[in-house]
């Protein structure tokens, strides 16, 4: 199976930055879309920003100019900086990756356990 394990979490102020990352581990054969979501309080779990596997990325409009998500196929690691936060950021953001694993043809889909950002004066 696969596993992805995100940090970088925290409490910041409005205006600073935070990097997350997420490490995907386990019998991966190949690692494809990637991508971060996130859910606030009472609301509906959302995509943030997703990578393709040659790098071709997608941002919903809250965040456009303000994050920037990146990969590290080697490394099998998806990152989201995120800069000029603001408190309408704060949320749990989880990792979400397309992957195969050894053994079979078939892509499934996988969700980290997700860690939470806050930000607030």
């Amino acid at each position: 199976q696969v596993q992805l394990v995100e940090s970088g979490g925290g409490l910041v102020q409005p205006g600073e930055s935070l990097r997350l990352s997420c490490a995907a581990s386990g019998s991966i054969s190949s690692l494809y879309i990637m991508g971060w979501y996130r859910q606030a309080s009472g609301k509906e779990r959302e995509l943030v920003a997703r990578i393709t596997t040659a790098g071709s990325t997608n941002y919903a409009d809250s965040v456009k100019g303000r994050f920037t998500i990146s990969r590290d196929n080697a490394k099998n690691t998806v990152y989201l900086q995120m800069n000029s936060l603001k408190p309408e950021d704060t949320a749990v953001y989880y990792c979400n990756a397309d992957a195969m694993t050894i053994g079979t043809l078939a892509i499934l889909n996988y969700w980290g356990q997700g860690t939470l950002v806050t930000v607030s004066s």
